[in-house]
């Protein structure tokens, strides 16, 4: 069995409030006095909500990132997580790691809703965020996820152009 394939049955198996659960034991509010230099990986990891934006694929257009409506392959649409998670830089050479300089690359291409983006940027958590609501599927219901949107894998897509959308949490 592939990595691919084994990550694929393991995510299949998850529950993402697992992963809220144990956010929830961290320190109370980190993200209110805390940079992002200064956060655990745990904490870092944490501040995910979930959304699965950030596995959109992204043209550069005249300097300025414009989002497509197709996926990575190995997004999971209904949890908008990644099924390869652990190996995603293993399977998918160009895959971005979610770290500080990514965050402050210009021009931006974290969709602003990202807490990373927003707390770097002297902002705080939105209300619909799981770390606030203590709920994995919080960012679902305030229809901040990308669950319930007309996406295309990318396996299906030939020219990205086609596939640009304006969406306003984008």
């Amino acid at each position: 069995m592939s990595i691919s394939e084994k990550s694929t049955q393991l995510q299949d198996e998850y529950n993402p409030q697992t992963r809220i659960d144990e956010a929830l034991r961290l320190e109370p509010e980190f993200w209110k006095h805390k940079t992002l230099e200064k956060m655990s990986k745990e904490e870092w990891e944490a501040l995910c909500d979930g959304c699965g934006k950030c596995c959109l694929n992204k043209l550069e257009i005249k300097g300025k990132i414009k989002f497509t409506n197709t996926h990575c392959r190995f997004l999971d649409c209904k949890s908008c997580l990644c099924k390869i998670y652990e190996h995603r830089f293993k399977v998918v050479p160009d895959c971005r790691d979610i770290n500080l300089a990514a965050v402050r690359e210009k021009p931006r291409w974290l969709p602003k809703t990202c807490a990373y983006w927003l707390l770097d940027n002297g902002y705080d958590l939105p209300a619909w965020h799981p770390l606030i609501t203590g709920n994995a599927s919080s960012v679902h219901k305030a229809g901040m996820a990308l669950s319930g949107r007309t996406l295309v894998n990318e396996t299906k897509v030939d020219d990205y152009e086609n596939y640009i959308v304006d969406w306003a949490d984008l």
